[in-house]
């Protein structure tokens, strides 16, 4: 296991020298998610995986969870590694924390992927996403796993692939339940950091969600594209908020269209990681 002097879990694999991908998960979740992924960007590009603070294998630092301080276990690993420049694939709330970072660090950023990641809500949504937030805070992820798997698979996948919907399931309620409720709630306030921000983000940016993602709607993944000049948008078709699990190639092919067009440049410097 490959771990920081600050305690990120992470892997890396493909060729020295190429651009880097840096491979951002999303709550409750681990680098695992990028496993059907990894395989298909190595072929041209340098992937690192991490754990998020206090998830998987990485330490959770003696602070409360915040998309700072999210952003600085990014920076944190980036200079560990000594990656100059990386483009950011984030998932949900991997897709808050590149966006934080590329305000915080623009320098540091090649392009953004941005998947299923929310964005300005409705008062009544907004309700709603802190209300879920509570009740994880009151009974830890088993509280609210059986909706949050509904709202994350379609129903034929929950009934066509219980291994994989099981997979998810137990690494969820592997989660130490004050850190997931940390977590939680950086998912639900943290957007409000992210709207209209001043400077906007300049870093080319890809921005994909699912057509039944009820969390991170295409309305948010057009709103955000919105804010960044050059955007691209793309909407899966007929798939809710793990539509990258479910059909992984959906996501990979459109990324590396998209990673063809705007990173041609070495994304490394000083020691290899």
């Amino acid at each position: 296991m490959l771990r920081t002097a600050a305690g990120t879990s992470y892997d890396v694999t493909g060729p020295d020298g190429a651009p880097v991908l840096v491979m951002i998960h999303g709550l409750g979740l681990t680098r695992a998610t990028w496993d059907d992924f990894v395989p298909v960007l190595v072929k041209g590009y340098r992937v690192v995986s991490y754990d998020l603070c206090g998830h998987g294998q990485s330490l959770m630092p003696a602070v409360n969870p915040s998309l700072t301080v999210l952003s600085d276990q990014l920076l944190g690993l980036l200079d560990a590694l000594g990656v100059a420049r990386a483009t950011l694939i984030g998932f949900s709330l991997g897709g808050m924390i590149n966006r934080r970072f590329a305000l915080d660090h623009p320098e540091r950023v090649a392009a953004l992927v941005i998947l299923n990641s929310p964005h300005e809500r409705s008062p009544e949504a907004q309700k709603l996403v802190e209300e879920r937030a509570a009740q994880t805070s009151a009974g830890g992820p088993a509280a609210t796993i059986d909706s949050t798997l509904e709202r994350w698979f379609t129903p034929d996948f929950l009934r066509t692939s219980p291994e994989a919907a099981a997979r998810i399931r137990t690494g969820v309620l592997a989660n130490d339940a004050e850190t997931y409720a940390g977590h939680r709630m950086v998912l639900a306030s943290g957007v409000t950091e992210l709207i209209r921000p001043q400077p906007a983000i300049t870093a080319p940016t890809l921005v994909m969600t699912c057509e039944h993602d009820s969390g991170s709607t295409p309305a948010m993944s057009q709103a955000i594209a919105a804010e960044i000049a050059g955007a691209e948008t793309l909407i899966v078709p007929g798939l809710q908020h793990l539509g990258l699990i479910e059909r992984p190639e959906l996501f990979t092919q459109p990324i590396l269209r998209f990673l063809a067009r705007n990173v041609a440049q070495p994304a490394t410097t000083g020691a290899n990681p």
